[in-house]
């Protein structure tokens, strides 16, 4: 035992086998195992060692024979390849007893990859140059016959020599030096009158069979006629086309420009236009750049010409329908801008002077597009101050809400959308405060506009400057109404307290909501689609506090400012008078109203 182990232990000394071979004789010691036992274990460890070891070898044995088997394969195909390339240049091979196998096959793999890199690259080469060759000594060929190119190039792979190489390039130059002049000559011909018979519509293979039935035949297989006469015969009949082209182009430019001046004095519709949209090109383009398909083509010519008779025979009665609609035109735009229309070409008027003949549809037309031009500019102008009466509309509209949403006992309901009221509430006090700011903002920048135009802002006939002091100064009222009105409760309230310490207090009965509150409006539960701006209401403590009219209270009918102003001043009377009904009736003390 001791000799086995010492084998064993030998070549582990200072590292873990031997530590734990160490350690494993402790063990024995200590349980007292017998010799022959640990003679058995120790044999069993070394014949598991040897197996290991031996297993490795023979990987390692295995891996040596491929290393050296791909070396030499690679070292064979670089050697084809360098003969089939006719590359010069010797792979240089590593000495195999100083140099290991693996360091063989790291220098042979680049050389290999390179060289099959450029027999790809010399294939596609040569396989391109074949073909050509090919296709022009199939162009050529008396009888067409095209050679087999697949067992041509199929040989060529055995050669691909950079001298091979040139040698079918010398011959593609040869050839193409042959034909290629009185080719292009040919192509270029058969396509000009291709061109011609495309824009004229002409058919075009009837006109080149007139010349050689060769010109016409497609495909790769049929070769055409490069003849004199072939070439003398399409030089003829290019001039013909061309004399040809030029005549149509100058009757339809006539055609074109008078259908043109209706079109434009009649205001046609794209639809009417479209059909000879391409034909436009003419009036702008020379000769040589109409290259449209069948623009100049009898078949249009006609069309333009009786499209010009028809338009001739409407001229008197699409006019007045026309002038209509430009008018129509004239009082969306001024109606969208809050401006008043020139009433000299108003609809009676024009009826009345074209059924007269007392002036010509066309000057009545251009005064119709002047006042349109003029009038845009004037929209244009005023948009920045729109845009801010908008914005004003619409915080007045929201006043108008949150004053009844502050009469709402139940608006701190818990109910379906209550939370979608609260919300809109707290945006609409911060809105409301804004208002007073976005007057005086808009009645400085529209004095501004005054200045510069030198003439009032009106809006639907009336100054708008006007409304907006009167709005300023009716809301002055109503914010001092409503001072008074709170100066007021705090005196009743002080009264009561006195009167209820000297007396008593008494039970105070419910106020109903009949009496101190009415819906404009106001959707308690979030509903808030269909609003409109609230009207005056009566007299009341209980309801919301006097409504300031602005012009979304009449643009939408065509209200001019004169009722604008008239309703403008209605204001609810805070006197004593109705305080002291209120409180008879209610027996309560009414609510403050509140903007928020």
């Amino acid at each position: 035992m001791v000799g086995v182990g010492a084998g064993l232990g030998l070549g582990m000394e200072g590292g873990s086998c031997g530590a734990l071979l160490k350690e494993l004789q402790q063990i024995w010691a200590e349980v007292g195992e017998s010799e022959g036992e640990k003679n058995k274990v120790l044999l069993d460890i070394e014949r598991e060692c040897l197996e290991v070891c031996r297993k490795k070898v023979d990987d390692a044995n295995r891996t040596r024979v491929q290393l050296h088997q791909s070396v030499a394969a690679k070292e064979s195909e670089v050697a084809s390849l360098m003969a089939t390339l006719g590359e010069h240049k010797l792979y240089m091979k590593k000495d195999k007893g100083v140099v290991s196998l693996k360091e063989q096959l790291a220098a042979v793999v680049p050389v290999l990859e390179n060289l099959r890199c450029k027999k790809e690259e010399r294939v596609r080469q040569f396989s391109e140059i074949r073909s050509q060759i090919e296709k022009i000594r199939y162009e050529l060929s008396e009888y067409n016959d095209q050679g087999d190119n697949t067992s041509s190039l199929a040989e060529d792979e055995h050669d691909l020599s950079t001298r091979k190489l040139s040698s079918y390039q010398a011959q593609l130059r040869t050839l193409q030096k042959d034909k290629s002049e009185r080719l292009r000559r040919v192509l270029e011909y058969i396509n000009e009158v291709h061109s011609l018979c495309g824009v004229l519509g002409i058919d075009f293979g009837s006109t080149v069979n007139e010349v050689h039935p060769s010109l016409h035949q497609n495909g790769v297989e049929q070769s055409r006629n490069i003849s004199n006469s072939t070439l003398e015969g399409l030089a003829t009949t290019i001039s013909k086309l061309k004399a040809e082209r030029k005549s149509r182009i100058h009757k339809m430019r006539e055609t074109m420009e008078s259908l043109c001046q209706l079109w434009k004095l009649m205001d046609s519709p794209e639809e009417e236009k479209r059909q000879f949209s391409k034909v436009m090109s003419i009036l702008i383009l020379p000769e040589e750049g109409i290259t449209s398909h069948g623009v100049l083509s009898q078949e249009i010519i006609e069309k333009m010409e009786a499209e010009v008779e028809r338009l001739t025979k409407l001229k008197t009665s699409r006019l007045k329908e026309i002038v209509m609609k430009r008018r129509r035109e004239l009082e969306d735009i001024c109606q969208n801008a809050h401006i008043e229309p020139d009433v000299s070409t108003s609809p009676e008027q024009t009826d009345a002077l074209i059924d007269s003949g007392l002036i010509d549809p066309s000057e009545l037309l251009a005064n119709i597009e002047s006042q349109i031009l003029k009038a845009k500019e004037e929209s244009l102008s005023r948009k920045d101050i729109m845009d801010r009466i908008n914005k004003w509309i619409a915080a007045c509209d929201e006043e108008a809400w949150l004053e009844e949403y502050n009469q709402d006992p139940k608006r701190y309901s818990a109910g379906r959308g209550a939370h979608i009221n609260l919300k809109r509430a707290e945006k609409a006090r911060i809105l409301v405060t804004k208002i007073p700011s976005m007057v005086d903002n808009l009645i400085n920048r529209t004095f501004a506009w005054e200045n510069t135009r030198n003439k009032p802002f009106l809006y639907d006939g009336g100054r708008l400057i006007s409304v907006l002091e009167e709005y300023r100064l009716n809301r002055q009222q109503k914010e001092e109404e409503k001072r008074r009105y709170r100066d007021h409760k705090k005196l009743e309230s002080i009264l009561l307290a006195e009167k209820e310490a000297i007396f008593g207090s008494k039970p105070i009965p419910k106020r109903t909501n009949s009496l101190n509150r009415k819906t404009n409006g106001y959707r308690p539960n979030g509903n808030t689609n269909g609003l409109k701006t609230p009207t005056p209401r009566r007299s009341s403590l209980g309801n919301a506090t006097p409504e300031l009219l602005t012009p979304r209270s009449y643009s939408g009918h065509n209200r001019y400012f004169g009722d604008l102003r008239r309703l403008s001043t209605s204001h609810l009377n805070f006197g004593d008078d109705s305080l002291s009904t209120f409180t008879s009736i209610s027996g309560s003390e009414p609510e403050s109203p509140s903007l928020g």
